[in-house]
């Protein structure tokens, strides 16, 4: 039904109530043997139905949001999620409340002369009550609950040489979204989305496997919308999927997959994930495989070959930093990406930018450990330099290898895809 519509049949219906019974009472009230009393708030019919009418212009404005649109003074006033409300209410005074904090049920309420007012007509407001970073969030579940999307804008300080967002910065919110995701859903804020069982038992959630594919790269205060979701994958972890969009137009700018395994928080050993805790999840997990990137033979299920010693280029001796340690005690997995670039030869990074990374996590690096960062083309031209093409359409391709500098152990390898940057605008 229309707005319109909408409007004139609830007027049309509210002309045609009787009042009777409403205005005996109101006359009741103010006659001279009840002086005692209080002038009643609404002493005539007029009034009465013109209260009722408020009610059903709310009502009726509340159905126009189901397009996510509210016309005001002639003025189209959009929101990403439907307009509530309280949002309606409010806007007036500058100040819009995120329609996921609240649920907003109209409700007329006829008062007798036991009170002060002897009609109100209100909006009975029925509250979830959430966190202030839940409310202040501008992301929530979507319609089915079982993924997830939030919008970010990108800041002055995630933005590199290039202008525009770092993967550095992408594989953060990545994590974010994720996280975010697991507290939506009731799941832990002392870990990386760990369940009731989890933490009885010690686990926690480590990444064995991370792929980023990145089309477009946003700059300096574009707004991104990422969704998200997890879901299992065999008996000895989970994946997790998302979908990076400019939110602006809704272009898939970039996707990306995952898979995690649990790890024993004090023996620091993987564990297989028990029924009782993959029935905690599954619930918020689609029920058909949903993957992010559903063509076959696609690059995320590509093995990253072992790099062979000696290495083209090497980084050597780098040192975690205390800010490089996540809540699970160790580095976090995005430092590792930031490893990985700092062999990239410069000709690359002045003439490049990357497209995709794969990386696979063979151990987990602690604070006191000093590493090597080591890569060399998976192509290699014929002097056995790098091969990266500088007029061609082809992406230049490199392997690479974290070790750990006192006894070589094997810390990550990975493979990354650079394509030539595009032409200044």
């Amino acid at each position: 039904m229309s707005f319109i519509k909408y409007k004139s049949t609830c007027h049309s219906r509210l002309n045609n109530i009787s009042l009777g019974p409403i205005e005996a009472k109101l006359h009741k009230s103010s006659s001279p043997q009840n002086t005692s009393r209080q002038p009643t708030a609404v002493p005539a019919t007029a009034a009465v139905r013109s209260m009722l009418l408020r009610g059903v212009h709310t009502a009726a404005a509340a159905t126009a949001t189901n397009n996510g649109v509210f016309k005001d003074n002639n003025r189209a006033v959009t929101h990403p999620r439907s307009v509530d409300l309280f949002s309606i209410r409010r806007r007036n005074r500058g100040s819009v409340c995120n329609s996921s904090a609240r649920r907003i049920v109209p409700v007329m309420v006829v008062k007798t002369d036991e009170q002060p007012n002897s009609v109100a007509v209100g909006l009975k407001e029925a509250e979830e009550e959430k966190s202030l970073a839940d409310r202040l969030r501008m992301g929530s579940l979507t319609e089915d609950g079982l993924s997830y999307k939030e919008r970010f804008i990108i800041r002055c300080y995630e933005v590199g040489i290039n202008k525009t967002a770092t993967v550095e910065t992408i594989a953060n919110l990545l994590q974010e979204v994720g996280g975010n995701h697991a507290q939506s859903v009731g799941f832990s804020t002392d870990g990386f989305a760990t369940t009731t069982t989890m933490r009885k038992l010690h686990l926690i959630w480590v990444t064995s496997r991370m792929h980023i594919e990145i089309y477009r790269y946003p700059a300096w205060s574009d707004v991104v919308e990422i969704e998200t979701w997890c879901q299992s994958e065999g008996r000895i972890g989970t994946r997790r999927d998302w979908i990076i969009k400019d939110h602006s137009n809704g272009e898939v700018i970039g996707r990306a997959t995952s898979k995690w395994v649990m790890m024993n928080e004090d023996t620091r050993r993987l564990q297989k994930v028990n029924d009782d805790v993959r029935d905690e999840y599954l619930i918020f997990c689609p029920k058909t495989p949903r993957l992010a990137f559903p063509e076959e033979n696609n690059s995320s299920l590509k093995k990253i070959a072992k790099l062979e010693d000696p290495a083209e280029f090497s980084r050597l001796g780098l040192v975690p930093r205390r800010a490089d340690l996540d809540m699970n005690k160790h580095v976090n997995n995005v430092t590792y990406i930031g490893w990985v670039l700092e062999s990239i030869p410069q000709e690359v990074i002045d003439t490049h930018e990357l497209q995709t990374i794969t990386l696979d996590y063979r151990r987990e690096c602690q604070h006191d450990d000093i590493v090597d960062s080591l890569t060399s083309s998976e192509l290699e031209g014929i002097n056995g330099s790098a091969a990266f093409e500088k007029d061609g359409p082809h992406l230049t391709q490199f392997l690479h290898f974290l070790r750990s500098s006192g006894d070589a152990l094997e810390l990550n390898r990975g493979r990354t895809e650079w394509r030539k940057k595009p032409a200044k605008r």
